[in-house]
């Protein structure tokens, strides 16, 4: 392939993935503004995200198959284009239930634009520069959802909220051409497979129940409300449905008998586990710092920009370390244990006067260990898999990561809320009424507000509500520490299955056929 061509493809591919990835967590930024602008309540507005999410999350394991039966090209060209088309419709949205609808839409159009631009990544290179090709699509991994509060913030303190999906225009116009042109299709695939109706209905209803109910699980008081119930005993039933079905289906729309070998099931796991610290961490750390102190939604996104830029600069040098014959197993060991030391040090350090300074050398990292981990992993998946299997392979690794931020932000919701609960209560058993602080604190915000007001009673109450929300505040504070602490054991709990995988290397046979097979 022509070195044109060759760039050409490389900045489509990374550029949509990046696209793709900026969306699960730009509109996070934004759900005051669209609430208030679409006059829904917060709870409502957070269905901009779920919705996202469930689409991404079904999509992802069935592209290999939909690449499959549409071609590999078509597919890609299709998503990129409802993607592009479900952007304006979502920026033109008059109604909250509209810019739901065209979010679950988009979704659709964005689950494919992972795993089939990683499949077009690895075949425009030689074998030779495998590990260069993992390396750069890394960098969407990583920097997508790093790079999406920063965006958002932006475009929020600056614009307005349609902005968000609207900025996407440009870039979709832009790749959908470059794929027509510049992409090639295959005809590897002489016939189209089957169309396995029933796997894609229990998997469409077993993940989207599945999603709903870590989404809203927390805000809705998890199995007290009826609808998680129900939820959950679809997802339950669904998904045994879904799973039994694909064992027996000669051409089931996703090889979950590929499970049965030990090095991909091991490594989806440890994928799960980096989804969880990536989408977790990216999570927390806003909150952090926008509701216990105080930054904007600029300042956040701009506090994360440097520690994303530094994962350009790793991602390469691992990639060629692998392909210098480097064993993934020390890269994915050191990208487990520096996430861990990550989740410590911001643990230690967090107190009420830290400032944006004081966060740059855990975010840098940070970034350094899930680096080691996106280039890693997505190579140490297929290892081991017939070359047919690997763009199925590729797929369910894919959506274990998305699976296991999921996750992570579910259980970071209902884990904060409680060490809240359990902080606060804590803070007020230790004031008392008549201790030396209390009173001097007291005096002080007395004074201070008495000074703009006539009646000394209103002065009291101010003073309470003052130090009730400096409570509160203190509390926030040591849930969000105890939230890093937390993902830090999370990710130890893995780690010693990282011992088990396996060192195997694919060969240049292998890798040739796997990209036939993936067009």
């Amino acid at each position: 392939m022509k070195s044109f061509a060759k760039i050409i493809i490389v900045f489509t591919t990374i550029s949509a993935a990046i696209m793709e990835l900026i969306d699960t967590s730009i509109v996070n930024v934004a759900l005051t503004n669209i609430s208030g602008n679409l006059g829904a309540t917060i709870e409502d507005a957070s269905w901009v995200i779920t919705a996202y999410a469930i689409a991404n999350v079904i999509i992802i394991p069935m592209t290999g198959f939909l690449a499959q039966y549409f071609g590999r090209k078509n597919y890609y060209l299709y998503s990129i284009v409802i993607f592009t088309i479900a952007s304006i419709m979502c920026g033109n949205s008059d109604s909250l239930w509209e810019l739901v609808f065209w979010r679950f839409v988009q979704g659709i159009g964005g689950g494919a634009l992972l795993s089939t631009s990683q499949s077009i990544l690895f075949d425009t290179f030689p074998v030779s520069q495998r590990g260069t090709a993992s390396a750069l699509f890394g960098v969407g991994i990583v920097m997508g959802p790093t790079l999406g509060p920063t965006v958002g913030g932006l475009i929020i303190d600056h614009y307005s909220w349609p902005l968000i999906f609207n900025i996407n225009i440009p870039f979709g116009i832009l790749a959908a051409t470059l794929s027509y042109f510049f992409i090639e299709d295959s005809t590897h695939h002489s016939t189209k497979p089957s169309i396995d109706w029933l796997g894609i209905l229990f998997l469409a209803v077993g993940v989207g129940s599945l999603q709903y109910v870590l989404e809203k699980g927390e805000s809705n008081d998890w199995f007290a409300d009826q609808t998680i119930l129900l939820f959950t005993i679809v997802t339950i039933f669904s998904v045994i449905a879904f799973i039994l079905w694909e064992l027996y289906e000669d051409e089931p729309v996703v090889n979950i008998r590929l499970f049965k070998d030990p090095n991909l099931s091991l490594t989806t796991l440890l994928t799960f586990a980096s989804g969880f610290a990536l989408f977790t961490s990216v999570f927390v750390y806003p909150l952090l710092l926008q509701r216990v102190l105080g930054f904007t939604p600029t300042m956040v996104g701009m506090s994360l920009l440097p520690s994303a830029l530094s994962s350009m600069m790793i991602m390469p040098i691992v990639g060629k370390r692998l392909q210098a014959g480097d064993s993934p197993k020390i890269y994915i060991t050191l990208g487990f244990l520096i996430i861990m030391i990550y989740g410590w040090m911001l643990y230690s350090r967090t107190n009420i006067n830290v400032g944006m300074g004081d966060f740059f050398l855990p975010l840098m990292v940070r970034n350094i260990g899930i680096s080691m981990m996106a280039v890693t992993l997505t190579n140490q998946a297929v290892v081991g898999l017939s070359p047919q299997n690997i763009p199925q392979g590729v797929a369910l690794n894919n959506m274990m990561r998305q699976l296991g931020g999921a996750f992570g932000i579910a259980i970071m919701n209902t884990y904060i809320a409680g060490r809240f609960a359990i902080h606060r209560n804590d803070l007020i058993t230790n004031i008392t009424a008549g201790s030396a602080n209390f009173i001097e604190r007291n005096t002080s915000l007395m004074q201070g507000i008495g000074s703009k007001l006539a009646v000394t009673a209103n002065a009291q109450q101010q003073a309470y509500q003052v130090l009730d929300l400096t409570i509160s505040r203190q509390a926030y504070l040591l849930s969000y520490a105890d939230a890093f602490l937390f993902s830090t054991v999370a990710v130890l709990a893995v780690f010693p299955m990282i011992f088990a995988l396996r060192n195997k290397k694919l060969s240049a046979e292998e890798i040739k056929t796997a990209s036939e097979s993936s067009h």
